[in-house]
């Protein structure tokens, strides 16, 4: 079932969650160690990022040094197949990004996903590789998720990149994008934000699902500014539980949003790794209810791979 479907037709709020493919060299079961807690709450979908191949400059015998790509974590047509496998009811939404990929790989990997019999995605651009300030798209990629969006729309209608395809099977994906409630970093503005999200809508994604917020009020006023701009698609606010004081520095330095001083005064308050993990869960107990109580459709989970937290909050507000 689409996404856009369960929005659209669940008579009640629900959770999803995200999850981190094991790194490469694991077995599957850390896979499923890190879903199956997860299962008792009947998630409608489950979101799986995806991690481009990274750089990495390996020593040689005689101290010189060979630069090589390498591939971190399982591809995400094993990722799917082996969720599939354990899971053939659970709807599973890949991540599908532009970085690293030529726009010829990126439609091999949608056709596969097609050919799998997945209906959903998430479309988007990707992060700069380490070393590199911004993005910067491979010759014949994509520097846009809207780029992105609109070619997944023209598979949708059986239009291939490949001109020699004549009659070409039409996917059916339905499209999720990602926002930024406090601005994507490299956007001069929110407004200028909001227009390149507006894009992707307009290009033909079908729901939004924001990064983490650890703020309702950021949430609230995002979505005010994106109705008043035209934007009508629904915004599925996403949350991640704060696990260790050091993520009080890392989580700001790495993406770009704001802890408020209260919940950094509760983390600085607690005597224990154990008391800091605690009040994580309640924060992010306290953000679910008022979401839920001002109208979100369904809250986003990022688990990170690491179920736990996730689920003692999930227990008490769904």
């Amino acid at each position: 079932m689409k996404v856009i479907d369960i929005l659209n037709s669940s008579q009640k709020p629900f959770a999803s969650f995200e999850l981190v493919p094991p790194l490469k060299g694991s077995d599957v079961s850390r896979l499923y160690d890190s879903i199956d807690p997860l299962m008792q709450f009947q998630p409608p979908f489950i979101n799986i990022t995806c991690h481009r191949d990274e750089v990495e400059y390996v020593p040689n015998g005689d101290g010189s040094y060979r630069k090589m790509t390498l591939a971190k974590r399982p591809s995400t047509i094993a990722i799917v197949a082996a969720i599939m496998r354990r899971y053939p009811n659970l709807e599973i939404v890949p991540h599908v990004i532009c970085g690293g990929a030529s726009q010829s790989r990126v439609e091999s990997e949608l056709l596969d996903l097609h050919f799998l019999g997945i209906q959903n995605v998430v479309a988007l651009r990707g992060d700069a590789i380490p070393g590199q300030r911004f993005f910067i798209p491979e010759p014949d990629g994509f520097s846009h998720s809207s780029e992105l969006v609109a070619m997944i729309r023209h598979l949708n209608g059986g239009q291939y990149l490949d001109p020699t395809v004549k009659n070409g099977l039409s996917t059916d994906f339905c499209v999720g994008v990602a926002a930024y409630p406090e601005k994507h970093f490299e956007a001069a503005n929110l407004d200028v934000d909001i227009q390149h999200l507006k894009q992707k809508v307009e290009a033909g994604a079908d729901y939004i699902v924001t990064q983490m917020f650890f703020d309702n009020q950021q949430y609230f006023r995002f979505v005010d500014r994106l109705r008043e701009a035209g934007i009508t698609v629904p915004v599925i606010p996403g949350l991640k539980p704060i696990s260790s004081q050091r993520q009080i520095d890392l989580l700001p330095r790495s993406f770009h949003i704001d802890i408020p001083q209260a919940l950094v005064n509760e983390i600085n308050k607690a005597k224990t790794a154990d008391a800091v993990y605690q009040v994580g869960i309640e924060w992010a107990i306290a953000q679910s209810r008022d979401l839920l109580a001002h109208g979100a459709p369904a809250i986003h989970y990022y688990t990170m791979a690491k179920p736990d937290n996730v689920c003692q909050i999930v227990e008490k507000v769904f």
